[in-house]
């Protein structure tokens, strides 16, 4: 049983090398402008808001982008824009 635990510490200690490693070089390249950030309060210009099933293989999509709200159908022959719906949605 203890003849395993060099074995368990040099790999608990890689693991922890190798996460750190990863966390520095995102916050590098957070510093460096070379990963895109969005503004904590702001929300990005496109969202899906809604995803309704309607078989196995279709399905609505409620998306909104840069103020719009289109309506898509995915999953057939072909992905179909039902539409833009009118007007602005309601905050909920």
């Amino acid at each position: 049983m203890l003849s395993h635990l060099p074995t368990v510490f040099s790999g608990l200690g890689a693991l922890a090398a190798v996460l750190a490693l990863i966390y520095l070089v995102a916050r590098a390249a957070s510093a460096s402008g070379l990963a895109a950030r969005l503004p904590r309060d702001a929300e990005g210009r496109l969202a899906v808001r809604d995803v309704l099933v309607l078989d196995p293989r279709r399905r609505l999509h409620l998306v909104r982008c840069d103020g719009r709200t289109a309506l898509l159908l995915t999953g057939g022959p072909q992905d179909i824009v039902v539409g833009w719906l009118p007007g602005e949605e309601s905050a909920s």
